[in-house]
């Protein structure tokens, strides 16, 4: 019984200190991450990052999204972002974070005649547990893109999909918001306004 018991402490003590070199390293780990983090610049994202548009291509609103096509958060706010496309011109940014699928997909998403059809198509696939969209054909300029994409999004240090970047439409602040949101708390962070309903 004393045995066990001490077994059970060795184990105990030595999970301890796993945890703690994880904490350490954990708490160490942002800290020089900070330091080398790219400053979230709207004019760069602007300039370096490559993705489709969907909403008013007039609209002098852009709101970057920068997601995964194996996300489903990103799908959720593919759909919550919908009834907001007349106030603001959507920019979605795809990026290989994910699994082996995501970039290849992000590609084919950017090949696509119509991109927004062409997502509409590859989230119906990913509800119905199909997989999504099949990239096919030569796609490796867009392959490229994809990779510059999550490049890009990992110099600015976001932590996940969907990261949504854009200026306040009524402060002109900028806007930061990772994870994904319901249309109401979208059009709120953005400064829009929620359509009838919301």
């Amino acid at each position: 019984m004393k045995t066990t018991h001490l077994l059970t402490c060795a184990l105990l003590a030595s999970l301890l200190a796993l945890a703690g070199c994880k904490d350490a390293r954990e708490t160490a780990a942002p800290a020089a991450a900070a330091a080398s983090a790219t400053p979230v610049s709207i004019p760069a994202i602007a300039t370096q990052a490559k993705g489709f548009t969907v909403g008013s291509t007039m609209s002098v609103r852009t709101v970057y999204v920068f997601f995964d096509p194996q996300c489903p958060h990103c799908a959720v706010l593919w759909n919550e972002a919908k009834p907001l496309k007349s106030q603001a011109k959507f920019v979605w940014i795809p990026v290989g974070l994910l699994n082996a699928s995501s970039t290849p997909q992000g590609a084919a998403l950017l090949a696509a005649p119509d991109p927004a059809a062409a997502m509409d198509a590859h989230e119906a696939s990913m509800k119905e547990r199909k997989g999504g969209i099949t990239a096919s054909g030569e796609l490796q300029a867009q392959k490229a893109a994809v990779e510059a994409n999550t490049k890009l999004m990992n110099s600015l240090q976001f932590n996940g999909v969907p990261t949504v970047v854009a200026k306040h439409a009524v402060t002109g602040d900028l806007v930061v918001k990772e994870g994904s949101m319901s249309t109401a708390m979208l059009a709120a962070a953005l400064g829009l306004q929620p359509p009838a309903g919301n």
